[in-house]
């Protein structure tokens, strides 16, 4: 007999993303969120820590097998009230605006596509 499915508040628990110029990486998010990152090096690896309270955490990393890539899975990061804050900074921090703000629907929101400034595809979601 199959049990039932547990029932999930979120399909994700944490994200990294690769970075191959680590000081690079981390000014790039610092600077399009306005935030501050606390970082973790170890011999092998670097981790800086988006500052998250609740929810969904990550992490840029850069190290062994850390690999930037614009291929593969999306990540959705939190655009905020308005994502066009965010995207306006995209660019003067060294990435690259793939996709504009675009309306998913009235009751959805709103993402927008950009290239990070080592190369991965990332998007930004927001309800305004």
């Amino acid at each position: 007999m199959m049990k039932k499915p547990e029932e999930r508040k979120d399909f994700v628990s944490w994200f990294e993303i690769p970075a191959t110029d680590f000081r690079q990486a981390v000014d790039f998010y610092q600077h399009i969120f306005g935030i501050t990152m606390q970082e973790n090096r170890t011999d092998t690896n670097a981790m800086a820590f988006f500052p998250a309270k609740n929810g969904v955490g990550g992490a840029v990393i850069a190290g062994p097998g850390s690999v930037p890539s614009d291929a593969g899975p999306l990540i959705y990061l939190n655009g905020g009230k308005n994502l066009n804050e965010v995207l306006g900074r995209v660019e003067e921090a060294g990435g690259r605006i793939i996709m504009q703000k675009t309306l998913i629907s009235e009751e959805s929101g709103y993402f927008a596509i950009f290239l990070d400034s080592q190369g991965n595809k990332l998007a930004l979601y927001s309800a305004n």
